[in-house]
């Protein structure tokens, strides 16, 4: 995961590969609770690694259950619970307990109606944005049955204060009321809690006003069954929860893949996965077929937001689906508009805004007012971003009109902001296919963690980048000028991979000594060879890493110089070792630390740094490291040797030392690391055309 505070996404051009979606949000945390109100233990297989079900399994090990994560390396999502069977534990049930809830929805809602009806002492918040996500109509719902819940805030918003009623307290003769245009999680909670106390009569349920996002109660009653309660519903207005009731464990139950992360790569596919060409060895071109493929979900799924299929196909995608994977290539192009009611898919619409972008007409998105309330006013904050990109919008109480950019040079360069938001993130960064060939900037990109961590690695495992608009920083300079250091702090800071070229000569040496492979020219071939197996890893804190083994002292080594200056001398080795090192430019950049990186390796990088510091600088920063390793030296010897080693390397036949003609000089004698790397990022900035529009 991303946890920089931007994330640049360079211009991308198609979209060819697979994809393996996480476990749905929805359907994990309505598992995660009903397994803890059953008696017994629930192996919950593929349960999605998220913020947002992380709070509920710390939530859950609070009201006393057990959690246990699988060990087995095949299965690191899998989960055991052992319920509480329907009552806390007397201790627990004695005393005051605070949850803290972050900005689950999915777990604030359905966790205040299980625990209003438990009997126990709650306090629930959650982060500010929560307490501005309105819940007073499922407290009214609640107070109706004569549950005792406290606002500690604004009435109608979290914090709340839970206190403990009797059975005999609680009015169940009556039908309870809730209102279904606001929020679909209000009627959920109220659904998985009440079976809690419909030991000896049917429990009804009314719905006051038109029920949003039908989809997402289909969820809960499928689920609801899996745990043995069965709910009558008449006409998605009535709902009865049958005498009897008693949650009972399935045992072990699989979590589906998210069919609202699906839309993003769904929307992939019809924007990019277009039929190419590409070199043949006869000399020509072959045709390539294109195809996104999404593993985890299909048409079957029990998740509303898989009718997102429905709407894309509308706009022109290609979809063909099995029983766990869908299958997206371009169809119509450009993108057909579309009016749609979206009441349906509220989630996954805001994928459809995107799409839009790409469609040539206007796109109206209607019946999205649930939209306000969710993790952000998703209606304003689509608004404002997707204007910046050169969109026209028009912004109605619970619709969205989008017309795109009106042609190429209408397109802009944008900085989204993404309010703590993982859905306005993964929308816009399909912004990056825009004609204009433009990049784009995500804001706080770690926010994609609330249900997709490896949202944006599984996007670059999938795209292809316009060629040569890969950013490249190429940081070059002498010998312990600092290089590796302010290289590897620039690249953790942009989220860019790492390239330490000096380091390749030392590890192609080590390789090729552990295959029993001579270093030497009859052997040159072999070693070349050997090149493109390795899988090399330069990690932010500076490690080393060969076919992931951890070789970091291992290249520091006498033998290793030694031999790192035989695998130089090879001219076929080091013609290998620059296809290597281009290979490291892969999305979303590459900071190239080295002594050639800008003058031989990438000569047409964006950015070129060449770092210096004096000799005598050097050399003390040397001697300090050594003698930190407890590596005995002398700044003297080490000064002369860092003045001899720049001789040769300035005087050298291939591809000598020096700076760059439009390299930055940055002399950090007498700067910290901190100071450097700052100086370098305020360069690299300014060549950004981000506009700085507020959000």
């Amino acid at each position: 995961m991303f946890s920089t505070a931007f994330l640049d996404i360079p211009a991308l051009q198609s979209a060819h590969g697979e994809v393996q979606l996480p476990g749905s949000k929805s359907i994990s945390n309505r598992v995660l609770l009903l397994a803890a109100l059953s008696a017994g233990t629930t192996t919950i297989h593929d349960l999605l690694d998220s913020d947002d079900t992380q709070v509920m399994l710390r939530a859950l090990e609070q009201l006393g259950c057990a959690v246990v994560r699988s060990t087995d390396p095949a299965h690191l999502n899998s989960y055991h619970i052992t319920g509480i069977a329907g009552q806390l534990a007397p201790a627990l049930a004695a005393r005051s307990t605070a949850l803290f809830l972050g900005n689950a929805g999915t777990a604030m809602r359905p966790l205040t109606a299980a625990l209003a009806l438990l009997g126990g002492q709650f306090e629930m918040s959650g982060v500010p944005r929560m307490h501005e996500r309105p819940i007073g109509d499922l407290v009214d719902a609640l107070r109706q049955l004569g549950c005792q819940i406290d606002y500690l805030g604004n009435e109608g918003f979290p914090p709340l204060r839970i206190q403990p009623v009797t059975a005999a307290q609680l009015q169940l003769n009556t039908p309870i009321t809730v209102r279904g245009d606001v929020s679909s999680q209000f009627l959920t909670a109220l659904l998985m809690a009440l079976p809690l106390v419909a030991t000896r009569q049917d429990i009804i349920i009314e719905v006051a006003g038109e029920l949003i996002s039908k989809p997402y109660i289909h969820i809960t009653l499928e689920l609801l069954k899996r745990f043995g309660i069965q709910i009558k519903n008449d006409q998605w207005q009535r709902f009865t929860v049958l005498a009897g009731s008693r949650y009972q464990s399935p045992h072990e139950i699989h979590v589906e893949a998210d069919a609202s992360s699906a839309s993003y790569f769904i929307a992939l596919g019809a924007i990019a996965a277009s039929k190419g060409s590409r070199p043949n060895a006869q000399g020509g071109t072959s045709s390539v077929d294109r195809v996104v493929k999404v593993m985890g979900v299909g048409a079957q799924s029990i998740q509303g937001d898989i009718r997102f299929v429905d709407a894309a196909r509308a706009m022109g995608a290609a979809i063909t689906s099995g029983p766990n994977w869908l299958e997206i290539r371009r169809g119509a192009w450009p993108l057909q508009a579309i009016d749609m009611d979206c009441n349906h898919i509220p989630d996954a619409a805001m994928t459809l805004a995107a799409m839009a972008l790409y469609a040539n007409g206007t796109t109206t998105l209607r019946n999205i007012a649930s939209w306000r309330v969710k993790e952000t006013d998703r209606l304003a904050a689509m608004a404002i971003e997707l204007r910046k990109l050169g969109a026209v919008v028009v912004e109605g109480a619970d619709y969205l009109t989008i017309t795109p950019p009106a042609n190429r040079e209408a397109w802009k360069p944008a900085s989204i902001h993404t309010y703590d938001d993982h859905r306005v993130a993964m929308c816009f960064s399909l912004a990056a296919f825009n004609p204009a060939g433009l990049p784009v900037r995500i804001e706080d990109p770690k926010c994609v963690a609330k249900t997709f961590p490896g949202y944006f690695e599984a996007m670059f495992s999938a795209v292809r980048a316009v060629p040569g608009s890969i950013p490249v920083i190429c940081i070059d300079g002498p010998s312990a000028s600092g290089k590796g250091t302010v290289a590897s702090a620039v690249a953790e800071q942009l989220g860019y991979h790492l390239l330490d070229s000096g380091a390749l000569y030392r590890i192609t040496g080590l390789a090729a000594t552990r295959a029993g492979i001579p270093i030497d020219a009859e052997h040159a071939s072999q070693i070349a060879a050997l090149i493109s197996q390795m899988d090399i890893q330069f990690g932010a804190d500076q490690r080393v890493r060969l076919d992931g083994e951890d070789i970091s002292l291992a290249i520091r080594s006498e033998e290793a110089g030694t031999n790192a200056s035989l695998v130089s001398a090879l001219p076929a080795v080091r013609q290998a070792l620059v296809q290597a090192q281009h290979d490291f430019r892969q999305l979303p950049g590459l900071v190239a630390d080295g002594r050639d990186m800008g003058t031989v390796i990438f000569p047409l990088a964006p950015l070129k740094v060449y770092l210096t510091a004096s000799a005598a600088k050097r050399a003390e920063r040397r001697h300090k490291q050594l003698i930190e390793k407890g590596i005995p030296a002398t700044i003297a010897d080490l000064r002369a040797d860092l003045e001899a080693r720049d001789t040769r390397d300035m005087n050298r036949a291939t591809a000598p030392l020096h700076a760059a003609q439009d390299a930055f000089l940055l002399d950090n004698s007498e700067m910290s690391v901190d100071n450097a790397v700052a100086q370098v990022l305020s360069w690299w900035e300014k060549r950004q055309p981000f506009g700085k529009e507020p959000a």
